[in-house]
């Protein structure tokens, strides 16, 4: 069976072809974004790379820098059309199963090849905001609709945007809830009991949907006897929200490190953190089923997170296993939950517990893998 993936270059993705690896199945990746070098982790995936360019000029790099608007002009003629391109790659592969990894980057600039090829398998994974916030990403209605009518299996990492595809003509094969990367693997060597835990995790994002600022007035807002003792690690950080710790007084008061967005931290390093951590708080106003709040509670951190279109109380009880903060623009609200969290150890305890042992049934890599195998097989048997 040939499967011809289309995705950008993503750790998430990665993490869900690698599922495939040995199952006989000959697996192709082309990628839609055409950047940089082969991936070594996914090396004997058959990687569709150097397309994008007509012709790779000298000092491309140094016009592009110097004059900005000469260089997007001769990029206009000098960039092949993703269209053309997947179409030519389609002839040549003659693929089995197509499968989209995400509908605005990877998806809708390959939909009316594929609306021409209507007897080839399409599958399509939805990401994060993907389905939910279709229209803020700047996909019309229009647009969004047609993409699912043409979809032939669906998977999503959320039951909420499931529902949703079913209200906008999605009524083909739906393969169920998949955590994007295609399933967790939980280092338990690292996870810590509640009284060896003294860092406190924030996800830093502060992009239009990620609200990391609000959790950082909620903090401001505690007292800080109640945090002396914990170090504070912002990770995944828009510069501005570093710019406004540093800014703090009240931040100046205790241990704080930052990890800024695109600055390398290793997944395992992230999850021995988590390990070691009270409590990961995440803030946004639109996610799906977000891997690293899957990660933290698999890890043991207490999580405090958003709740857009109710997909986090998928995997949370208010109050029982974490706190669904309602209004992810109230750091009043934000700062009560963490003050509420820090103050209850027995709750920690139990949410521990019960967080670990539900990650570990429900998104296990190794017990997910034979699933996701199958779910290419079952289509052609």
């Amino acid at each position: 069976m040939k499967i011809l993936m289309v995705a950008i270059p993503n750790h998430h993705f990665f993490q869900w072809v690698n599922q495939l690896k040995e199952s006989g199945y000959e697996v192709y990746w082309f990628d839609v974004t055409d950047g940089g070098n082969k991936v070594e982790r996914i090396d004997w995936v058959h990687q569709i790379k150097g397309w994008k360019l007509k012709y790779d000029f000298p000092l491309r790099y140094s016009l592009k820098n110097k004059s900005p608007q000469i260089y997007k002009w001769i990029q206009k003629h000098n960039e092949r059309k993703i269209a053309a391109v997947f179409e030519k790659v389609l002839k040549e592969i003659q693929p089995d199963i197509v499968h989209s990894f995400e509908m605005r980057l990877a998806g809708l600039p390959i939909l009316e090849v594929m609306e021409q090829k209507p007897n080839l398998n399409f599958i399509y994974s939805s990401w994060g905001s993907d389905i939910y916030f279709y229209k803020e990403l700047g996909i019309q209605t229009e647009q969004f609709t047609r993409f699912l009518k043409r979809v032939d299996y669906l998977i999503t990492d959320c039951k909420r945007d499931f529902e949703i595809a079913k209200k906008n003509s999605f009524e083909n094969v739906f393969f169920g809830v998949y955590p994007g990367n295609g399933g967790l693997t939980i280092a338990e060597q690292y996870i810590k009991p509640i009284n060896d835990r003294n860092f406190l995790i924030i996800k830093g994002y502060e992009d239009g949907v990620g609200k990391a600022l609000k959790v950082i007035e909620a903090i401001e807002l505690l007292p800080l006897t109640l945090l002396e003792k914990l170090e504070i690690i912002i990770y995944s950080t828009d510069i501005v929200v570093k710019e406004r710790v540093e800014k703090s007084d009240f931040f100046a008061s205790l241990k704080v490190k930052i990890y800024l967005r695109g600055a390398f931290i290793s997944n395992v390093d992230l999850m021995q953190l988590m390990g070691k951590s009270v409590l990961h708080i995440a803030n946004s106003i639109s996610d799906g089923m977000p891997n690293v709040l899957l990660e933290a509670m698999g890890m043991g951190s207490f999580p405090i997170q958003t709740n857009p279109g109710k997909v986090s109380e998928e995997v949370i009880t208010h109050g029982m296993n974490g706190f669904l903060i309602e209004n992810a623009f109230d750091s009043a609200e934000i700062s009560k939950w963490i003050k509420k969290a820090l103050e209850n150890q027995e709750l920690r305890i139990t949410a521990q517990i019960f967080n670990v042992d539900f990650v570990n049934k429900n998104y296990n890599r190794v017990n997910l893998k034979q699933d996701i195998v199958q779910l290419y097989n079952g289509i052609l048997s």
